[in-house]
């Protein structure tokens, strides 16, 4: 949430588009690099064991909710 506060002031602040934009894109990229380095052990168990490990969206899910 404290990223959302933190675009939320931007907005607010007539910031620029670009840094605006560019938060943005950091949030979303920190969202994609969590749920990726959820999966990678699944992934690995999956390859190299033959046994797949579940991973549940709530598993997935960011501590700051974004």
């Amino acid at each position: 949430m404290e990223n959302m506060d933190e675009l939320l002031d931007m907005m607010i602040t007539d910031e620029s588009p670009s840094q605006i934009s560019d938060k943005i894109k950091d949030m979303i990229y920190s969202k994609t690099a969590s749920r990726v380095d959820n999966y990678r052990s699944s992934v690995g168990n999956t390859l190299f064991n033959g046994q797949p490990e579940e991973v549940s969206d709530d598993e997935v899910e960011t501590s700051d909710g974004v």
